[in-house]
Parts: structure tokens; C-alpha cells; sequence
């Protein structure tokens, strides 16, 4: 008869441990690749960001306004220097802008509208698209300018030459 000195649970302690270390389990979670993905998903989003504005080229305006704090993206109105008119970035005549205007409305009365007009634009279209913005119903109007900046020259109250 064979007696262990260390007691009922040495043995088995023992040998528990070397059937785990065979079998090759491990209990920790590798996070290495998980950071690797996530990186990389930071980087792509960070490069896509700017790429998701409004993608009519237009000349804004600069003023000292400070930025509004927005959680829903805005429509946007476009008017460029030859007068043409971007809703988004699909271009639209006048005729084309009101109906349109007026079911975007229906669909949401709260949603906010910027009109982005180039500093070259005649005031006539952009106070033409401010008109056909209100008559559809939108409250919540806004005119788009880039931050920071003086004045651009010929603007001391005066038209420029």
C-alpha cells in the first residue's frame, strides 16, 4: 500500500496542472490585434472626416462668429459666384429649389438650413433662396461663413470697385 505525505490534494493539484499545461489553454485574451484593428479604423475615419462635407467649392465669407454646436447635420444651400444653386450637392434651378424645399419641410419642420453663398455671388440669388427657404416653412435659417479673419477688403459698408 502506497500512502502520499502530502495529503489527498497534493497529487491531484500536481497532476491537474500538468494536463492543463499540455492541453495548451490559455486564459488571457490577446489584445495586441484588437488595438492593430482599431487603430486602423481610427486612421480611416480620421482621413474620411473632411471628405463628408458639403462638396460644393465655393468661396465663404470669413467673420469672428463663433461655430454652432450642432447634433444634426444641417441641409445646405449652395449659391456660386455665376449664380447657381446646390441643395446638398445636387444643383437645382429656382423653379426646381421651392417644391423641393417645401417636402423637405413637410418631412421635418424642426431641421436647421444653411445657405452657403460665395463671397463673389451677387446678393440677388442668395436673397432669392433665403425667400424660397422661408416661404417653405423653415424657422431655423442660418448663413454659413468660415471662422476667423477681418473682413475681406472693400468692405467698410461700401461696394468694392
Amino acid at each position: 500500500m502506497g500512502a502520499s505525505s502530502g495529503g489527498m490534494s497534493g497529487g491531484y493539484q500536481r497532476r491537474n496542472a500538468r494536463r492543463r499545461a499540455s492541453k495548451g489553454v490559455m486564459s488571457e485574451i490577446n489584445v495586441t490585434p484588437l488595438v492593430d484593428v482599431m487603430l486602423v479604423l481610427l486612421i480611416v475615419f480620421m482621413v474620411a472626416a473632411p471628405l463628408m462635407t458639403v462638396g460644393v467649392p465655393i468661396d465663404l465669407p470669413k467673420t469672428e462668429a463663433k461655430p454652432l454646436n450642432s447634433q444634426v447635420e444641417p441641409l445646405s444651400v449652395s449659391i456660386k459666384p455665376d449664380g447657381a444653386i446646390f441643395l446638398m450637392e445636387q444643383q437645382m434651378t429656382m423653379e426646381e429649389l421651392s417644391p423641393k424645399l417645401k417636402a423637405l419641410y413637410a418631412l421635418d419642420p424642426e431641421k436647421e438650413i444653411r445657405v452657403r453663398g460665395d463671397l463673389a455671388a451677387s446678393y440677388g440669388p442668395i436673397a432669392q433662396v433665403l425667400g424660397a427657404i422661408n416661404a417653405a416653412g423653415f424657422k431655423k435659417i442660418g448663413l454659413e461663413t468660415l471662422p476667423g479673419g477681418a473682413p475681406p477688403a472693400g468692405s467698410d459698408g461700401q461696394a468694392a470697385p
